[in-house]
């Protein structure tokens, strides 16, 4: 060791489960947090490292600012010395915005808008010319020509789309002697007085002059004033005919001879599909538009319309004058409302849903007489499509929810910009085509562009390009060369967003910071893990501390340093059982240790199933980079789908067989992505997914109300004598409604203090100390134990306590079979992270009565998972399979690969190369693989 190393010094940590630790972490290293999932490593490095560090980050503000931020709760430490600033780059999934992008992420977008507004060609969208600047003469002559007798304003753009009350401009303007301009396209006076609003965009053209186009006193003076004019609008000049709307530009800068069309020179502001300048019209820049799709508009159509055939009209009831109409259309086809729904004719469906209108004479046979029917109707898809446009309640939701598709956008066909802004190329490309590329791609147009710019524009350009190319160099070296600029980040996993944050915190260069990373390598092919750790160094190198919590066994042995946390989970954890150089982690007498020297390792199962000889067969898959896929999947079996990220695992199995199957069981709405055809669906009777979606968003929810075993405790609460000589029902015992819940803090055990610029901070009600139940309801116990007691137990001392009643022991011992034992009852579900999460939800599906004829999907279980939990959790995952159902399991562990009865490899690289099965069978058959990358590191492990 350096004589002059630095340290982090921890003085007696009590954080969640931390035993009292004190721990010395060396500075400007990289260091590995590591232990059992549990034991306590997050609330080392985020509940006391981290939020001590933001604390004093948050000290240093006035007491203005502070105020704003209420005072963050001290971490439970006694002391830390030698801290930095710090950096925390978590799992948390980023924005679910629709307008948030890679591009606009990593703010590559922006500097692309730049290097487009600067350096780009304008072609015509008329005639596809390249516009060409005129002299002043040639405007002239133009205007001349097309204005023949006519009076028009001369105009000169002063402010083209800028915020500000521009209250100084109009002063100096109506000095200098003009008294008209036009503001936002209304041609106002200019006051002394005149004031915008501060932060709107605002167009302002200044009135120059007013001719009478072939007027003598006119000719005289035009050429004066169109050089006022250019001068001012800086080469543009504006002309409107009086008395109309329209407003024609001439330009030294831009504009198509043959048609006098002139474009405004861009600004950066023009291809960005947040900006009203930029964006489509049509779909506001989201290059998505809600459809209404009539498929959904009837379930079952044995039911007449009045027995509910129609479901939006369900959700318009309080709409008579809709049910009115739709009785007189039926009314011309001799049919009622009455009628089964699947004896409607098309024609008579084709009125209702499109709309009709006319007058109709009706004889009545039987009464001898005539009834005239009047028709106004505009159709109920018109009616609905109206209602999710103006959005004004709670119903225009539902019908959004239940009634429309997402459709590619039909104006700008998904490029999310108006057709002015697409017109504007470099090298052939507009900028929509750039932003679709892979970041590979987008690389090597960069190098290819650099030397088809004119002298000028390559100077103009030299910056822009280093500027893009040093931050594109960082997301392709953390292993995201697949992604595309134009990829929505609600699609992204939480592994890829993270490590986008990590190549932004790498792009920054900042130093002496202290970085905390929870799992980098989450999502990653061992391939591309390399590259990660090296990303890693670089920030180490360049003068920062990084602190990663990591389970993968290369990131431990390339560690400067490693801190092996345990024994156990939960409250048996919390103590730091080793630390020092890898190298010598062969001494430590850990559970960590065992694996990495291979003293424990998860078995290879001396044979693979043979499975029950069905399978669901999909054809001709081709959503995102997916090269007219047909995957087989052999039931019965554990199906391991592996890849390098972004070969089209998750396209395959989430995006396309998921929702496919989904809509079949469930009647789901997601579309799946485009694909020929499906067999072998009826070989299965449901399907499961088991993401890492949070199980719940608020802290009402926990494990206890999730699986359902909560009821059944309250169930047995109630049942107590002292219970009934009370009168306590079932629901005393809930802590959601009034009874027997704390009214203070009405059963949520904690209070919410909201903090305007960070997250909300949970403080323990003072009422009952975060036990969530009044006085009268706690004083009921059985064995001894409150409700609120019961709540507050590890599920692994819930399966002793819970051992004589088999309905709630069921539960519990699944939650404790897939690896939760350290967790509590009545933990709130906020707190759990994505892995437990996904357990939970795991051991609620075991605990359920098995048809074992189940399809589960699992995308990356092991996530935040120790080497001794992956062999928990997949020792469940056999039990089912032994049960007879099947398992999808998208995975790069390669202890979870090793497993696999079958193995389906998707590759061979990542976005445009890949998407397509480059082998299959079992583990034994893929080694022998030459394409495969997968193989390479397998055949390691086997």
């Amino acid at each position: 060791m350096k004589n002059n190393q630095e340290f982090i010094e921890i003085y007696g940590a009590r954080e969640h489960n931390l035993k009292n630790i004190s721990v010395k972490i060396p500075r400007n290293e990289l260091v590995v947090i590591t232990g059992l999932s549990g034991s306590g490593k997050s609330s080392l490095a985020f509940d006391t490292i981290f939020a001590e560090g933001q604390r004093r980050y948050i000290e240093t503000f006035s007491a203005y600012a502070r105020q704003f931020l209420g005072g963050l709760e001290r971490p439970d430490v006694d002391k830390i010395e030698g801290l930095s600033p710090v950096i925390a780059i978590e799992q948390k999934t980023t924005n679910k915005n629709p307008r948030s992008t890679v591009g606009t992420i990593t703010e590559l977008y922006d500097f692309l808008r730049l290097l487009f507004a600067r350096v780009s060609d304008a072609y015509s969208l008329s005639s596809g010319k390249k516009l060409v600047s005129y002299t002043e003469e040639q405007i002239l002559e133009t205007i001349k020509d097309n204005f023949k007798g006519k009076k028009v304003y001369l105009l000169a753009p002063v402010v083209r789309s800028r915020k500000g009350h521009y209250h100084e401009l109009f002063i100096h303007l109506s000095k200098k002697g003009y008294s008209q301009a036009r503001i936002d396209g209304v041609l106002q006076d200019i006051e002394y007085d005149l004031k915008l609003d501060r932060y709107k965009t605002h167009d302002i053209e200044v009135v120059i002059d007013r001719w009478i186009i072939g007027e003598n006193a006119t000719e005289l003076r035009m050429q004066k004033s169109l050089k006022t004019a250019s001068d001012m609008g800086e080469g543009l000049i504006a002309i409107q005919e009086m008395g109309q709307d329209e407003i024609h530009f001439f330009s030294k800068n831009l504009m198509d001879d043959s048609t006098g069309d002139s474009m405004a020179l861009p600004e950066p502001n023009t291809f960005s599909f947040n900006s009203p300048k930029g964006s489509c019209e049509t779909c506001k820049g989201l290059g998505t538009v809600k459809k209404v799709n009539t498929d959904y508009f009837v379930e079952n159509d044995k039911l007449s319309i009045n027995q509910g055939a129609l479901l939006p009209l369900e959700q318009l009831k309080s709409n008579k004058w809709i049910l009115s109409q739709i009785k007189s259309i039926l009314e011309i086809f001799d049919l009622g409302l009455t009628t089964p729904f699947k004896d409607i004719p098309k024609e008579a469906l084709e009125y209702i849903y499109y709309g009709y209108s006319s007058d109709i004479t009706k004889e009545l046979k039987h009464a001898g007489i005539s009834k005239k029917i009047k028709i106004n109707f505009e159709g109920l898809v018109k009616t609905l499509e109206e209602i999710v446009e103006e959005r004004e309640n709670y119903d225009a939701v539902l019908v959004e929810r239940n009634f429309t598709t997402e459709e590619t956008c039909p104006t700008c066909k998904g490029a999310r910009l108006r057709q002015e802004s697409l017109s504007f190329k470099i090298d052939g490309k507009n900028i929509a085509e750039v932003n679709g590329l892979s970041l590979l791609d987008f690389k090597d147009w960069l190098a290819d562009v650099k030397d088809k710019f004119s002298d000028k524009n390559k100077i103009i350009a030299h910056e822009i390009l280093k500027e893009i190319e040093t931050r594109l160099q960082f997301l392709l070296d953390v292993g995201l060369d697949y992604l595309s600029l134009s990829r929505s980040s609600k699609t992204l996993s939480g592994g890829e967003s993270q490590r986008i944050r990590l190549a932004t915190q790498i792009g920054s260069q900042l130093v002496n910071v202290l970085y905390i990373l929870d799992e980098p390598s989450i999502g990653l092919h061992q391939r591309d893990n390399e590259r990660l750790i090296n990303s890693l160094k670089h920030l180490r190198d360049i003068g920062n501390s990084v602190l990663v919590v990591e389970h993968d066994k290369d990131m431990i042995l390339e560690a400067d340093h490693v801190l092996d946390i345990g024994p156990k989970a939960g409250k048996f954890g919390g103590e730091i059982l080793w630390q020092g150089h890898p190298k010598d982690i062969k001494k430590a007498n850990t559970i960590t240790a065992d694996y990495i020297t291979g003293k424990r390792k998860i078995e290879i199962p001396a044979k693979r199933r043979k499975g029950n000889g069905k399978s669901i067969v999909l054809k001709g898959a081709t959503g995102n980079n997916l090269k007219n896929v047909t995957l087989e999947i052999p039931l019965g079996k554990l199906v391991v789908v592996s890849g390098i990220s972004g070969s089209g695992k998750s396209s395959l199995i989430n995006g396309t067989l998921y929702p496919i199957l989904n809509r079949h069981f469930y009647r789901a709405i997601q579309e799946p992505l485009p694909y020929k055809s499906i067999e072998g669906i009826d070989n299965i009777d449901k399907i499961v997914d088991v993401d890492q979606s949070p199980i719940g968003r608020t802290p009402r929810s926990n494990p206890a109300t999730y699986t359902g075993m909560f009821t059944d405790i309250r169930n047995l609460f109630a049942e107590l004598p002292e219970s009934k000589i009370r009168g306590y029902k079932a629901g005393r015992f809930s802590f959601n409604v009034k009874g027997g819940r704390c009214e203070t803090c009405q059963g949520g055990g904690l209070k919410v203090i909201e903090m305007n610029f960070l997250p909300d901070v949970y403080v323990h009600c003072e009422t009952c100390h975060g036990k969530r139940f009044n006085r009268e309801t706690l004083e009921v116990r059985y064995k001894g134990k409150s409700i609120s007691d019961v709540l507050d137990m590890t599920i692994n001392e819930a399966v002793e306590f819970f051992q004589p009643i088999p309905k709630i022991f069921n539960k519990v011992k699944t939650l404790k079979d897939v690896g939760l034992g350290y967790i509590t009852i009545g933990q709130q579900s906020t707190t759990l992270s994505g892995g437990e999460a996904q357990r939970v939800k795991l051991a609620t599906e075991l605990s359920k009565k098995q048809t074992g004829n189940t399809l589960y999907i699992l995308d990356e279980p092991t996530t935040g998972l120790h080497f001794e939990d992956v062999k928990i959790l997949m020792e469940a995952i056999e039990q089912l399979v032994e049960l007879g159902n099947s398992f999808i399991i998208i995975e790069h562990n390669m202890d979870v690969i090793k497993l696999a009865d079958h193995i389906i490899d998707v590759g061979p690289e990542g976005g445009k190369h890949g998407g397509q099965i480059i082998a299959e069978g079992t583990p034994e058959e893929i080694i022998k693989s030459k394409k495969s990358l997968t193989a390479r590191f397998l055949k390691k492990e086997m």
